[in-house]
């Protein structure tokens, strides 16, 4: 899985770090050995408050499983709130993810009933890796439909492939921007813009309208409003697969784990 940076792409941010409650014996220990100014009950006297801490200091000596508990439980109420703010998310921005928008490509038949949204980085390794399995996903299930929104997130190399695949839709649609999309993410040497032109002739395109166009304002706000999309459903890698806007799965999976994700999205 390749992770975002907010240095990858103007205006896209990291997600926010979560925040839990702390078990009780930590929490307190952590509340009473703070300054008093900072607490907002301050009814132990010293003395109490240093026997207290000491009672529980001790507990942790005694039965260190206290703190695997505590570490447990703080992870438990970490995914727990992650899976709420992903749920939030998805359902505040449905539309986006279930209608398609001009500028996405659409693998499989346009009317199908069950949309999976790829976040992909043609750089991205994991992603190279999944694409046998999507062609072969929609190739198998005739009512899958797959909107592939490109999102450079790794660095420079990113951001020109991204923006090649983004020209060869204005030029050719859907068609286009596949065979661009294959041309670069199966090419291995570092793209730059010579092997961009060689790349586009290759793939039967207009090298020099899709040159001029990458750097166009369409392609901008192309590449802009999937990275919104991204930051605004907590998008934190690539691939990253969204089911009819329910169910998520970060990082690489092969074709059987889309199956089943596609299965538990149409049964529940």
């Amino acid at each position: 899985m390749s992770f975002f940076s907010s240095r990858s792409l103007p205006g896209l941010r990291t997600a926010p770090g979560l925040r839990t409650a702390l078990p009780a014996g930590i929490g307190l220990m952590l509340a009473l050995s703070a300054p008093a100014s900072a607490r907002a009950d301050d009814s132990f006297t010293p003395a109490q408050r240093k026997e207290i801490v000491a009672i529980v200091r001790d507990a942790l000596k005694t039965d260190p499983s206290i703190l695997s508990d505590a570490i447990t439980a703080l992870r438990a109420g970490a995914e727990a709130q992650e899976q709420t703010r992903t749920r939030d998310a998805l359902l505040a921005h449905r539309a986006a993810l279930t209608t398609p928008a001009p500028t996405d490509a659409i693998l499989g038949a346009p009317d199908a009933r069950t949309t999976v949204v790829e976040f992909y980085d043609p750089r991205c390794p994991y992603c190279r890796k999944v694409l046998p399995d999507l062609d072969r996903l929609v190739h198998d299930d005739p009512n899958v439909r797959i909107l592939e929104k490109v999102i450079p997130v790794l660095g420079p190399a990113s951001v020109l492939t991204a923006q090649a695949i983004a020209a060869a839709a204005l030029q050719g649609g859907h068609d286009a921007y596949f065979r661009m999309q294959r041309a670069v993410m199966t090419d291995t040497t570092k793209p730059d813009t010579a092997r961009i032109r060689l790349l586009a002739k290759q793939a039967g395109l207009d090298a020099d309208r899709l040159v001029s166009d990458m750097a166009g304002p369409a392609v901008a706000a192309t590449l802009r409003a999937n990275a919104e999309l991204a930051e605004a459903i907590h998008l934190e890698g690539t691939p990253t697969f969204v089911f009819d806007a329910r169910y998520v799965i970060p990082g690489a999976v092969d074709y059987d784990g889309l199956k089943a994700a596609i299965d538990k999205t149409r049964h529940n």
